[in-house]
């Protein structure tokens, strides 16, 4: 460590308020919401004709989220769909049916009972997806085809073997009644999070998933009150957040926002004029919300700085950070994700960009990663292979990764 910031020094181990004061983090190490894929089927016999589409959360879940728990610290989940429409991947449990709650309350419970905090990030894939996984067509603001006519989706159907084109499948216009049942989908499943006990949700309107589709200008060509203009390309998300509001409390409230991000195809245009235009007015709708978290404008998942500085340039936004963002919304809690580690994290809370940092692929290979990054420990690896299930073997990648001091103890 180079700095006197770092390590206990750090402000990533002061308090902070959250939820409008209604909590007090002991740290601000979070647990960024990251897709492990180690649910549960719902359905025991799947079938080529009748395959499960549904997943519920299991004791292996309650074990990784406990490992990775920290009094006075905070989890955020990883994405809970709403409704079996929205959910695009295998092995992801969501929160529409009861025996899903039930199971997210076990978990709930294991944080709790260690001290820590989580809330329940809501996701939605929209046109992110295939309709052998749903059972129903592709729901997205427009009848647009996925850019890349070439691309294969993450999973094969259920029950095969080979990849299919996502282009292949392109989705249909949601109808306002349909986006009307969509944000009563939302608000169900928020309420459900909030009754097991969850201590607050988090919208996830990034990463290209249908509420970043609804802010897109590529993937959303609507001319009316939901699209055309920068603006109007905003309402899907300000009607969401203002029902969700309504629905837990806006200090229980939460958005993930991706002003600059790629993923899935994220290619609009005038980012700064419908991203500012969004944040200006969250805050002036919902002043008392509980904490914003944003992604770095140069992390990618799957391009590297160089590739991504390329996009901003072409933006011309060659120089672009969060700041305009950060100045939006003044007092309200700030995060940040995008590639922290134990050698960039120091002196970023003190420069006051930021409130709190998000980890994830470091929090995957590191349990007691608070601890490590206190003590100054190193960092464990961590296995991309093992990120995204389902397996055979759930169990490794996920629950096998040691803390520290037993691994230590083991070697000696």
């Amino acid at each position: 460590m180079s700095t006197s910031n770092s390590g206990m020094d750090s402000q990533l181990f002061h308090p902070l308020t959250i939820g409008n004061g209604k909590i007090t983090l002991k740290h601000r190490v979070i647990l960024a919401p990251l897709t492990r894929n180690r649910g549960t089927p719902y359905n025991k016999i799947s079938t080529l004709e009748n395959p499960n589409r549904v997943w519920l959360p299991n004791e292996l879940m309650v074990k990784y989220y406990s490992q990775r728990a920290t009094d006075g610290g905070l989890i955020i989940s990883e994405g809970l769909p709403p409704s079996l429409e929205g959910n695009a991947m295998p092995g992801v449990p969501g929160i529409f049916l009861q025996e899903q709650a039930d199971g997210w309350k076990e978990i709930v419970d294991a944080i709790h009972a260690k001290g820590g905090f989580v809330y329940a990030q809501l996701w939605h894939s929209g046109r992110a997806n295939i309709p052998q996984l749903t059972g129903s067509p592709i729901a997205a603001p427009s009848a647009v085809p996925w850019d890349n006519p070439e691309e294969t989706f993450s999973y094969p159907p259920p029950h095969t073997s080979e990849p299919v084109k996502i282009a292949d499948h392109p989705p249909v216009e949601i109808t306002v009644d349909h986006i009307e049942r969509t944000i009563r989908d939302y608000c169900n499943a928020a309420k459900a999070a909030m009754d097991v006990g969850f201590d607050g949700v988090e919208l996830h309107a990034g990463n290209g998933y249908l509420p970043e589709q609804f802010l897109s200008s590529n993937s959303n060509h609507r001319v009316d009150a939901y699209g055309g203009t920068p603006e109007k390309r905003c309402t899907f998300v300000l009607e969401l957040m203002d029902e969700l509001a309504k629905t837990v409390g806006e200090n229980n409230l939460a958005i993930r926002l991706t002003p600059f991000g790629l993923f899935n195809q994220a290619r609009s245009q005038q980012r700064v004029e419908t991203w500012g235009h969004l944040c200006r007015e969250l805050k002036s709708r919902h002043p008392a919300l509980s904490y914003v978290s944003f992604v770095e404008p140069r992390y990618e998942q799957l391009f590297s700085e160089a590739e991504k500085q390329t996009f901003l340039d072409s933006w011309q936004l060659p120089e672009v950070d969060l700041s305009m963002f950060r100045t939006i919304f003044g007092s309200t809690p700030f995060f940040s994700a995008g590639g922290f580690d134990d050698k960039n994290s120091w002196g970023v809370l003190e420069a006051g960009k930021y409130d709190g940092l998000l980890y994830g692929r470091y929090f995957i290979s590191n349990p007691d990663l608070v601890a490590r990054l206190r003590n100054g420990w190193p960092l464990a690896p961590y296995d991309r292979s093992r990120f995204y299930g389902p397996f055979e073997d759930p169990e490794t990648g996920y629950t096998d990764y040691a803390d520290y001091k037993e691994r230590t103890c083991t070697i000696i």
